[in-house]
Parts: structure tokens; sequence; C-alpha cells
């Protein structure tokens, strides 16, 4: 058995792989919820969660999209990347155009103001991501979001999920 240093407080015992990924589920998550916070306060994410970085990424990436195959990439619904869809179209970040495979699916796509926040939060997120890692090499950072990348996937095979 290994005792893992956890900050302040008893350290835990980690004596077998499962336990290991557990404890890693639970850093991880307990990191989004802190994640999540800075986003909302950087404006990254809606007040209410919505992830305005994620959505504009994925049409910045991609390109028009309609609103259930966004939802499909994410563990949520339809209805709640409706809602993100119709705030940034009424901020003028993205719109709303004709879908050639689909009458009644509209494509959601990035305005051109839309393409240039998007460019902002994007530059945002760099200028924060300088300012971590302290020591860690580009290495064993890269090395760790490809684990987290894996145990996603097998989150993903045990529980369904889309995204």
């Amino acid at each position: 058995m290994v005792t893992m240093p956890q900050g302040k407080g008893a350290g835990r015992v980690v004596g077998s792989k499962a336990e290991a990924v557990a404890e890693l589920m639970l850093e991880v998550a307990q990191c989004f919820f802190k994640i999540r916070a800075l986003g909302q306060k950087t404006g990254f994410i809606t007040g209410w969660g919505g992830g305005v970085f994620g959505f504009m990424r994925s049409l910045a990436l991609l390109g028009p999209l309609t609103v259930p195959q966004i939802a499909q990439m994410r563990p949520t619904s339809r209805q709640r990347m409706q809602r993100l869809a119709n705030e940034l179209a009424a901020e003028g970040l993205v719109e709303f155009i004709d879908n050639p495979k689909h009458r009644r699916s509209k494509l959601v796509r990035l305005t051109p103001v839309g393409e240039a926040r998007y460019s902002e939060l994007t530059a945002s997120l760099l200028s924060i991501a300088s300012t971590m890692g302290g020591d860690v090499s580009e290495v064993d950072i890269r090395k760790t979001t490809d684990i987290v990348r894996h145990l996603s996937d097998d989150v993903k095979a045990y529980g369904g999920f889309n995204s």
C-alpha cells in the first residue's frame, strides 16, 4: 500500500489500481468545480452553467452544427444547448442558418462577432493556463491529459454517455 499526499490533512491509502482510479476521479471532480467557478467568474461559463467557450469551440473547430449535434457531444440535453444557443444568438455571437439536410433543424454558426469573442476567450484561457502547472513538465501535463481522456472514454463506455 502507498500513502498518497493529499494537501492538508491525512494522506489517503491507495492499495490497488481501482482505488487509485477512484482517487483520480474524485480529484478531477473537485478540480472541475474549481474550474467551473473560475469559468463563471471569467465568462467562459454562464451563471446557470452553460458552457459558452465549449459551445463556441465546437463551432470554431467543426463549423456549423445543429443544436442536437452539439448536445450529443456533451452529457447534457438538447434543451439546455438550445437555451445556450438562444442566449448566444441574442448577444450576436452565433446565428441560425438554413440546414440543407433538414428543413426544421437549423444550423448554428459563429458570427464574425462570435469569432472575435471566441479568439478573446481563447487568449484569456491561455493567459490563465500560463500561470498554472508550476514545476510540472509539459510532457507530464500532456500525459495526464491523455490519461484523463482515456478514463473519460471508459466512463462513456460504462455509462452510455454521448460526450
